[in-house]
């Protein structure tokens, strides 16, 4: 049997809403890299169900009410799938042995600056929050943004209310400065949902020895992702190059802050043998060849778990 697995970050509810033919439970026709299936054979105990709406949808509250709706109807009618809200949600979960799904927002651009349609979105069970994708919006700026500027004076209001809502704030996206106004501002914690390490890795999406020291101070978590040109350079890339990562982030002192976030069905290309959640077992073998099984739990499903146990609403 399968060790537990928890994945933080994957795009899969923004494929179904962009393709209203697909369903969750199987892998039809190889469109899907995260099926219901697939969480079952991997041993997945929490996915993350990360709300993207794609830049030609996008701008305002319609097709992310969409997207939740395919989540209720697509995702909790599968067999085995819980809803996780709140604490009790997840302590229940994990002792019936079911599979734990959490939805995140994944840029607020829909919100419109409105504070109210993110206290909507709380009552519907969204408990994770990105400001930006990697472009600017009324929030703040993202990591791709030129200018590089920071929170605006809504963003800041959003992120005052996320903490005092239970909404976790997620970094992954933002810009240098957007991260360190954010981190300054949380009264609670942040996450990188799925982000790796620039010094491994020198892309703009990935975070700098800094702001992962930040998160760690703050008992935040790191989602090491298998996006591939967030991993390494060149046409290849291998399970050893996200271990450099994971090798990283534990020598900076957060062996206890580290998780992962795939980013599976955001991506069309794929870390070799790292292409879908049943092949993560290939990870966790390469992990225990370095580190002690402990360890690798920890890094599988235990930092996660134990953060969600502390930062979910009561």
């Amino acid at each position: 049997m399968n060790k537990p697995i928890v994945d933080f970050h994957c795009d899969v509810l923004c494929k179904l809403l962009v393709q209203p033919e697909l369903t969750f439970l199987h892998n039809e026709g190889g469109k899907l890299d995260v099926t219901y299936e697939r969480l079952k054979q991997a041993g997945t105990v929490l996915q993350t169900f990360a709300i993207y709406i794609p830049e030609h949808l996008n701008g305002n509250i319609v097709p992310i009410l969409e997207s939740i709706d395919l989540f209720n109807e697509k995702v909790m009618t599968c067999p085995d799938m819980r809803f996780i809200k709140t604490k009790s949600d997840l302590q229940q979960c994990l002792a019936a042995g079911k599979i734990g799904a959490m939805l995140s927002l994944e840029g607020v651009d829909g919100l419109q600056g409105n504070l109210s349609l993110l206290r909507v979105l709380f009552e519907l069970g969204v408990r994770a929050a990105g400001l930006t994708w990697n472009n600017a919006n009324w929030a703040a700026d993202g990591v791709m943004e030129p200018r590089g500027g920071g929170l605006t004076a809504k963003g800041r209001e959003l992120v005052q209310e996320c903490d005092r809502l239970g909404i976790i704030v997620d970094v992954s996206h933002l810009s240098e400065r957007a991260f360190w106004d954010t981190a300054d501002l949380a009264s609670r914690t942040i996450i990188a949902s799925h982000s790796n390490s620039k010094s491994v890795m020198s892309h703009p999406r990935n975070l700098t020895d800094d702001q992962i020291k930040a998160i760690i101070a703050l008992q935040g978590r790191v989602g090491i992702t298998f996006v591939p040109y967030f991993v390494a350079g060149g046409e290849k890339v291998a399970i050893d190059d996200v271990l450099r990562h994971v090798e990283h982030v534990c020598e900076l002192g957060g062996e206890h802050h580290l998780m992962f976030g795939s980013d599976f069905d955001g991506i069309d290309h794929y870390v070799d043998g790292l292409t879908h959640p049943g092949q993560v077992e290939d990870l966790r073998e390469a992990l225990l060849k370095r580190y002690t099984e402990q360890q690798t739990e920890a890094f599988f499903a235990g930092n996660a778990l134990n953060f969600l146990a502390e930062h979910l609403p009561d």
